[in-house]
Protein backbone atom coordinates (compact mmCIF):
# COMPACT_ATOMS: atom_id res chain seq x y z
CA UNK A 1 0.00 0.00 0.00
CA UNK A 2 1.29 3.28 -0.80
CA UNK A 3 2.52 5.55 2.14
CA UNK A 4 -0.02 8.76 1.16
CA UNK A 5 -1.93 9.12 4.57
CA UNK A 6 -5.08 7.37 2.72
CA UNK A 7 -6.90 4.23 3.20
CA UNK A 8 -6.73 2.30 -0.03
CA UNK A 9 -8.68 -0.82 1.65
CA UNK A 10 -11.61 0.17 0.54
CA UNK A 11 -10.94 0.67 -3.11
CA UNK A 12 -13.78 -0.62 -6.32
CA UNK A 13 -11.93 -3.81 -7.27
CA UNK A 14 -9.99 -2.43 -10.87
CA UNK A 15 -9.05 1.09 -8.85
CA UNK A 16 -5.42 1.15 -9.21
CA UNK A 17 -3.77 2.02 -5.95
CA UNK A 18 -2.87 5.34 -6.40
CA UNK A 19 -6.51 5.52 -6.11
CA UNK A 20 -6.61 7.02 -9.66
CA UNK A 21 -4.17 10.15 -7.94
CA UNK A 22 -1.33 9.75 -10.86
CA UNK A 23 -3.07 7.52 -13.00
CA UNK A 24 -5.85 8.82 -13.96
CA UNK A 25 -6.70 12.89 -15.43
CA UNK A 26 -3.40 14.04 -16.67
CA UNK A 27 -3.37 17.76 -17.95
CA UNK A 28 -0.63 18.11 -20.68
CA UNK A 29 0.26 21.86 -20.98
CA UNK A 30 0.39 22.75 -24.69
CA UNK A 31 4.21 24.42 -24.19
CA UNK A 32 5.27 20.54 -23.51
CA UNK A 33 4.19 18.69 -26.24
CA UNK A 34 6.64 16.43 -27.74
CA UNK A 35 7.96 16.63 -31.25
CA UNK A 36 9.96 13.67 -31.24
CA UNK A 37 6.98 11.68 -33.47
CA UNK A 38 6.71 10.88 -36.73
CA UNK A 39 6.93 13.78 -39.22
CA UNK A 40 5.82 14.54 -43.05
CA UNK A 41 8.23 17.09 -45.04
CA UNK A 42 6.28 20.81 -45.21
CA UNK A 43 4.49 20.31 -41.65
CA UNK A 44 5.07 20.20 -37.49
CA UNK A 45 3.35 17.15 -35.99
CA UNK A 46 4.19 17.31 -32.07
CA UNK A 47 2.23 15.21 -29.70
CA UNK A 48 0.27 15.26 -26.73
CA UNK A 49 -1.27 12.27 -25.85
CA UNK A 50 0.10 8.40 -26.81
CA UNK A 51 1.83 5.42 -25.15
CA UNK A 52 5.10 6.81 -24.49
CA UNK A 53 3.82 10.42 -22.28
CA UNK A 54 0.49 8.92 -20.96
CA UNK A 55 -0.19 5.45 -21.35
CA UNK A 56 -2.74 5.75 -24.11
CA UNK A 57 -3.97 2.41 -25.38
CA UNK A 58 -6.26 3.28 -28.45
CA UNK A 59 -5.95 7.13 -29.53
CA UNK A 60 -2.83 9.89 -30.51
CA UNK A 61 -3.29 13.29 -29.87
CA UNK A 62 -1.67 16.23 -31.22
CA UNK A 63 -0.95 19.50 -32.98
CA UNK A 64 0.26 20.31 -36.48
CA UNK A 65 1.17 23.37 -37.62
CA UNK A 66 1.88 24.11 -41.58
CA UNK A 67 3.64 27.55 -42.58
CA UNK A 68 2.07 29.95 -44.96
CA UNK A 69 2.06 28.87 -48.50
CA UNK A 70 3.23 25.52 -47.20
CA UNK A 71 1.99 22.19 -48.26
CA UNK A 72 2.64 18.62 -47.30
CA UNK A 73 4.67 15.41 -48.94
CA UNK A 74 2.07 13.03 -50.04
CA UNK A 75 1.29 10.42 -46.99
CA UNK A 76 -1.04 8.13 -45.33
CA UNK A 77 -1.12 6.74 -42.10
CA UNK A 78 -1.83 3.04 -42.85
CA UNK A 79 -4.71 1.55 -40.94
CA UNK A 80 -5.24 4.72 -38.44
CA UNK A 81 -7.84 6.53 -38.72
CA UNK A 82 -7.64 10.68 -38.47
CA UNK A 83 -9.66 13.39 -37.72
CA UNK A 84 -8.00 16.87 -37.87
CA UNK A 85 -9.61 20.13 -36.27
CA UNK A 86 -8.82 23.62 -37.89
CA UNK A 87 -7.91 26.13 -35.00
CA UNK A 88 -6.67 28.67 -37.18
CA UNK A 89 -5.84 29.44 -40.89
CA UNK A 90 -7.45 27.78 -43.87
CA UNK A 91 -6.99 24.29 -44.85
CA UNK A 92 -6.70 22.89 -48.30
CA UNK A 93 -6.70 18.79 -48.43
CA UNK A 94 -5.76 16.73 -51.86
CA UNK A 95 -6.39 13.17 -51.53
CA UNK A 96 -6.63 10.13 -53.70
CA UNK A 97 -4.36 8.14 -55.70
CA UNK A 98 -2.70 11.10 -57.83
CA UNK A 99 -3.99 13.56 -55.17
CA UNK A 100 -6.99 14.06 -57.97
CA UNK A 101 -9.86 15.36 -55.36
CA UNK A 102 -9.64 17.89 -53.38
CA UNK A 103 -11.73 20.07 -50.21
CA UNK A 104 -11.02 23.02 -48.15
CA UNK A 105 -11.84 23.45 -44.65
CA UNK A 106 -11.81 26.35 -42.09
CA UNK A 107 -11.82 27.21 -38.17
CA UNK A 108 -14.18 25.05 -36.11
CA UNK A 109 -14.08 22.47 -39.31
CA UNK A 110 -13.24 18.94 -38.77
CA UNK A 111 -11.62 16.55 -41.40
CA UNK A 112 -11.65 13.08 -41.47
CA UNK A 113 -9.49 10.91 -42.93
CA UNK A 114 -10.07 7.32 -43.41
CA UNK A 115 -7.14 4.71 -43.15
CA UNK A 116 -4.84 4.24 -46.23
CA UNK A 117 -6.18 7.09 -48.18
CA UNK A 118 -3.03 9.01 -49.91
CA UNK A 119 -3.64 12.56 -48.64
CA UNK A 120 -1.54 16.22 -49.10
CA UNK A 121 -2.38 19.15 -46.50
CA UNK A 122 -2.06 22.55 -47.72
CA UNK A 123 -2.08 25.79 -46.27
CA UNK A 124 -4.48 27.44 -48.55
CA UNK A 125 -3.57 31.17 -46.80
CA UNK A 126 -0.60 33.00 -48.01
CA UNK A 127 -0.07 35.10 -44.91
CA UNK A 128 -1.32 32.65 -42.30
CA UNK A 129 0.02 29.59 -40.36
CA UNK A 130 -2.47 26.51 -40.61
CA UNK A 131 -2.96 25.50 -36.99
CA UNK A 132 -4.92 22.14 -36.07
CA UNK A 133 -5.57 19.42 -33.52
CA UNK A 134 -5.32 16.08 -34.44
CA UNK A 135 -6.42 12.91 -33.53
CA UNK A 136 -5.52 9.21 -34.83
CA UNK A 137 -6.87 5.66 -33.88
CA UNK A 138 -4.20 4.05 -32.21
CA UNK A 139 -1.53 5.27 -29.63
CA UNK A 140 1.44 5.95 -31.97
CA UNK A 141 1.57 7.53 -35.18
CA UNK A 142 1.73 5.93 -38.20
CA UNK A 143 3.15 7.92 -41.21
CA UNK A 144 3.58 6.29 -44.80
CA UNK A 145 4.97 8.77 -47.04
CA UNK A 146 4.37 9.22 -50.44
CA UNK A 147 5.99 9.28 -53.89
CA UNK A 148 2.70 10.66 -55.78
CA UNK A 149 2.74 12.65 -58.98
CA UNK A 150 0.10 14.84 -58.31
CA UNK A 151 -2.71 16.00 -61.11
CA UNK A 152 -2.55 19.34 -62.73
CA UNK A 153 -5.82 20.27 -61.61
CA UNK A 154 -7.48 18.29 -58.83
CA UNK A 155 -11.97 17.76 -58.65
CA UNK A 156 -13.70 19.64 -56.03
CA UNK A 157 -15.46 17.52 -53.80
CA UNK A 158 -18.14 18.89 -51.59
CA UNK A 159 -19.80 17.00 -48.34
CA UNK A 160 -22.24 14.98 -48.85
CA UNK A 161 -23.58 12.50 -46.57
CA UNK A 162 -27.42 11.08 -46.51
CA UNK A 163 -28.48 14.10 -44.53
CA UNK A 164 -27.07 16.89 -46.90
CA UNK A 165 -27.23 16.99 -50.23
CA UNK A 166 -24.19 18.62 -52.47
CA UNK A 167 -25.78 22.08 -54.17
CA UNK A 168 -27.86 22.12 -56.83
CA UNK A 169 -29.21 18.74 -56.07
Amino acid sequence: MPHDGHDHSDLPAGTPQDGWKHSGVRVIPGDQLDANTAQTPGMNRQAAINLARVGAQKIWAGTVHIHANAKTGAHHHGPLESVIYVLKGRARMRWGEHLEFTAEAGPGDFIYVPPYVPHQEINASTDETLECVLVRSDNEAVVVNLDIEPVEKPENVPWVDPIHKAPGA
